[in-house]
């Protein structure tokens, strides 16, 4: 591929592609001409090195980002169950027949939807539980601006089954599904889908696979003793980090068991960690005293560290007893136990820590132990903690 200097805007251009579902002409017109200005730049160097399509047209652009495999936080974060998944993709099912600018009633969508729905048990509109799916999988819609909510309120569908809405089909209707290189009723998994996605990337595969890791995930971590993807990483650290800092504000750091984009500097368009959460001082203060009081023998070949769950009790007792006063009033009320259940969650979102089915054994990936906060020194003199 001919050598492309990134500039600002460029930089710039490409984090939002990678951020945003899609941008939108008619919602996000500057940054819409801004990427549309350097397609040809960004088409480029998205398939040369994560093997992504840049969709441009004429109402919308569109970054196809598949992953390397799944993980939790890429899902519909504000869907609760497999039912909303559904009751969402009859939607699309049901504005895929509809024209652009064609109106419906939310009882047309509703006798669809109950007709389509491919679940053991058929849908009830009269159950709360159904309606308030039926909420959130509209609500996602048009917040994608799939469809737009013309008249009425569906949030008052939740408390009254014959509340109506007024709903109008909209330009995007058509392009949200992705196209797939056969037809869909051929996959008989998930596995089957991305599978047949790196057919098309035969003999790059490894670059691609490394560069949606690294782009998409907190870490890559060292998953066994032979690990190409991670042999990758290290044997091409230079060449990698070289051309990730050329083309993004990202840093490339690599250990000997975990490899990840680091930024010096906080940017707001980008999904970070620490994050604003509460509960990131917990995780931060956490990781702190298991790093230091750790004994060696603890760490396995891959960093990893094997705690039961008393065991963990045990390390956050000593991070509430040292850190405590700089918590947020409601980690400060909170119990050793209810701290425990709220840090796994968190820490399992980021890809920092995972349970062994079979023993139940909580595992803490290595990266883990790079990321420690402390209080600086002026705040411990103020509080009057520093001894």
């Amino acid at each position: 591929m001919e050598k492309q200097v990134f500039d600002e805007k460029l930089q710039d251009s490409l984090a939002t592609l990678m951020e945003q579902f899609w941008v939108l002409r008619s919602v996000e017109p500057e940054v819409y001409h801004q990427i549309r200005q350097r397609e040809h730049v960004l088409k480029r160097y998205v398939a040369d090195k994560f093997g992504f399509d840049l969709i441009v047209h004429q109402h919308f652009i569109k970054l196809e980002k598949i992953p390397v495999e799944p993980k939790e936080w890429m899902g519909i974060q504000e869907f609760t169950d497999s039912m909303d998944y559904a009751i969402f993709c009859c939607g699309l099912a049901f504005t895929e027949r509809r024209s652009v600018d064609d109106q419906f009633l939310l009882s047309e969508l509703t006798e669809d939807i109950h007709d389509m729905y491919p679940g053991e048990f058929s849908l009830n509109w009269t159950n709360y539980q159904h309606r308030k799916s039926l909420v959130r999988a509209l609500k996602k819609m048009v917040n994608l601006h799939i469809i737009k909510a013309v008249d009425g309120d569906i949030e008052l569908f939740a408390m009254n089954e014959e509340q109506e809405v007024l709903y109008e089909v909209t330009v995007y209707a058509r392009y949200f599904m992705r196209s797939y290189p056969d037809d869909l009723f051929q996959y008989r998994s998930v596995k089957g889908i991305l599978d047949s996605e790196w057919k098309r990337h035969e003999g790059d595969e490894r670059r691609k696979r490394v560069y949606r890791k690294l782009m998409f995930s907190p870490v890559v971590h060292r998953e066994k003793g032979e690990d190409p993807d991670f042999a990758y990483i290290r044997n091409f650290r230079n060449r990698l980090r070289e051309d990730i800092e050329e083309h993004s504000p990202f840093r490339l750091e690599v250990f000997k068991n975990a490899a990840m984009l680091m930024l010096d500097e906080r940017k707001q368009k980008y999904t970070l960690y620490p994050d604003q959460k509460g509960v990131m001082d917990v995780a931060l203060h956490f990781s702190a005293v298991l790093r230091r009081d750790l004994e060696n023998d603890a760490i396995n070949d891959l960093g990893e560290v094997r705690l039961t769950t008393s065991e963990l009790e045990r390390i956050l007792e000593k991070a509430v007893k040292e850190y405590q006063h700089g918590w947020s009033k409601q980690y400060r009320e909170m119990t050793v136990t209810q701290l425990r259940k709220e840090l796994v969650d968190f820490l399992k979102e980021w890809e920092l820590l995972q349970t062994e089915k079979e023993t139940g054994m909580l595992i803490f990936k290595s990266a883990l132990g790079r990321l420690v906060g402390k209080y600086p020194r002026d705040y411990l003199e103020r509080e009057g903690e520093l001894k």
